[in-house]
């Protein structure tokens, strides 16, 4: 009898609050990496006849970039937990979380990396970008100043990055500290940067927890969704070599009569 254990099943179960069944909605139409109502049709299928190749073992990074003291801490530890803490310390260099889902019923696992916004920080933070397969652009809805520099923080990122493999999503925090007439002048312009960048954009307080879950479970299925059609794609690709190789005029010429064969197939 085999002792062999696989790696996901020594794992914990997944949290039953990170179980995902739907493919959760945008936050604005307007500035959306799409606005379909669901997982695609391919992707459920998939998941369904268990066809997902590597998907649930691997762990797809995510980074988290902005100035100095936008929230990008409080907006990780809102979310994986649970907490807010108003007493604020600069992260040194960089920091991360794992968070575990499952979603259509495969486990999948997304890896925050909560980057520093010092300046002095920033080369070291820098060389942890490389591999990102999301990048999290965020900036403070009560700081003019911080979403002026979201295009250079999407330049840097990109710089260690494939800009064609990469999701993008902007992100306003501090949602509660703002007036409703600020908030709506700022969002208009956050709005059409998002457009800009082709990033998904969200609006969010990590106080009182306003849209924090909806975003990190739309950032988890977007994620995941692109990660199954790559590898569905990846597996036609082998299939279709494999019918090409089958079909090849070297494999045609072993199968002709004996007489005619050449000296490689008697």
């Amino acid at each position: 009898m085999s002792t062999r254990v696989s790696a996901m099943s020594v794992l914990p179960p997944v949290r039953r609050d990170r179980i995902i069944a739907q493919l959760p909605q945008c936050y604005r139409s307007e500035a959306a990496l799409h606005t379909k109502d669901d997982f695609s049709n391919k992707v459920k299928t998939a998941c369904q006849e268990q066809r997902t190749g590597t998907v649930g073992y691997k762990i797809s990074k995510v980074i988290i970039v902005g100035d100095l003291a936008v929230g990008k801490t409080c907006l990780i530890n809102r979310f994986c937990k649970e907490a807010f803490d108003k007493n604020y310390k600069a992260t040194i260099g960089v920091d991360f979380e794992m968070e575990r889902f499952e979603v259509l019923g495969v486990p999948y696992s997304l890896q925050l990396w909560d980057t520093a916004g010092q300046e002095r920080f920033k080369c070291i933070a820098s060389t942890y970008y490389r591999g990102a397969q999301v990048v999290i652009i965020v900036f403070d809805v009560n700081d003019v100043a911080s979403l002026d520099h979201v295009r250079q923080w999407l330049e840097d990122a990109l710089k260690e990055n494939d800009p064609t493999a990469v999701q993008l999503f902007l992100v306003g925090t501090k949602k509660d500290l703002s007036s409703p007439a600020h908030f709506a002048q700022i969002e208009q312009d956050a709005i059409k940067i998002a457009q800009e960048m082709r990033a998904e954009y969200w609006a969010v307080s990590s106080l009182t927890g306003e849209n924090v879950r909806e975003f990190f479970f739309r950032v988890t299925s977007l994620a995941f969704e692109t990660n199954v059609l790559a590898e569905l794609e990846k597996s036609g690709s082998r299939q279709i070599g494999n019918v090409i190789k089958i079909n090849s005029p070297s494999n045609n010429a072993c199968s002709t009569s004996k007489k005619k064969q050449p000296a490689c197939c008697q």
